[in-house]
């Protein structure tokens, strides 16, 4: 999942800027976040917390603590998080390079769509961001499925819940066996934490006392018998990470 923060003082950008990072995301299958402040003092506030972001639009001229204030103040912390500067000016190159801005994007520009696409992709090649999807034939019809969407499936009466993030978590259909498609989605970080559920790796909050929990607060019990194996899956999965 991307964590994307926005920071700018004019209402209209920051909700411009939201919509067009949501039309590329949702486009290319990304799962994410996007969380919007109306000041550069207000996102420092959250101290170790801006950790969180894995990229954050400012806007450089904002009363009180602006843009390259800010991301001097995220450097202290971080020299791992993309910073993106959103302007209306084009002076501000040589400090952009102090704090490793990976783009300038101008404001009220009719490129700015394309700019904000051309930056995302930059970034997810820095980063070897890739999405995985996979063609289902769901009760519902066919479906191409981002696996960064799939939370976990179900085993539920002679057929499989699919359930996935979208808008909100939506609940999609087939008659399969849980092992054909543990099987299938084996190399996609997948573990089988129940007889009845496979759970997607990404989502999991914490593994222990026979009990996962999810990112979403989903609780799941694992049986004694699979405790161990699922706990030692896990543990080599985010050693990966």
């Amino acid at each position: 999942m991307l964590k994307i923060a926005v920071c700018d003082d004019e209402n209209f950008f920051r909700e411009e800027i939201k919509e067009l990072l949501t039309e590329y995301l949702t486009e290319h299958g990304i799962l994410y976040e996007i969380d919007i402040f109306s000041s550069g003092a207000q996102f420092v506030e959250l101290g170790i917390e801006m950790l969180k972001y894995n990229i954050i639009f400012l806007d450089i001229n904002m009363d009180e603590l602006d843009g390259l204030a800010t991301a001097r103040k995220i450097r202290e912390i971080s020299k791992d998080v993309f910073i993106v500067f959103i302007t209306a000016f084009v002076n501000y190159t040589l400090e952009g390079y102090k704090v490793d801005a990976v783009r300038y994007i101008l404001k009220n520009n009719d490129s700015m769509q394309e700019a904000i696409c051309e930056c995302m992709d930059a970034i997810r090649e820095k980063t070897q961001y890739e999405v995985t999807w996979k063609e289902f034939q769901f009760h519902e019809g066919p479906k191409r499925l981002s696996l960064d969407h799939l939370l976990y499936i179900e085993s539920r009466l002679h057929k499989l819940e699919f359930h996935v993030m979208e808008d909100e978590i939506k609940v999609y259909t087939m008659y399969e066996t849980l092992n054909r498609m543990e099987e299938t989605l084996k190399e996609y970080y997948f573990i089988r934490a129940h007889q009845s559920f496979l759970v997607n790796m990404k989502y999991i909050k914490s593994i222990k006392r026979y009990e996962l929990v999810l990112s979403n607060g989903m609780r799941f019990d694992i049986p004694r018998a699979r405790y161990k194996a699922v706990e030692e899956k896990y543990v080599m999965y985010r050693g990966m990470l």
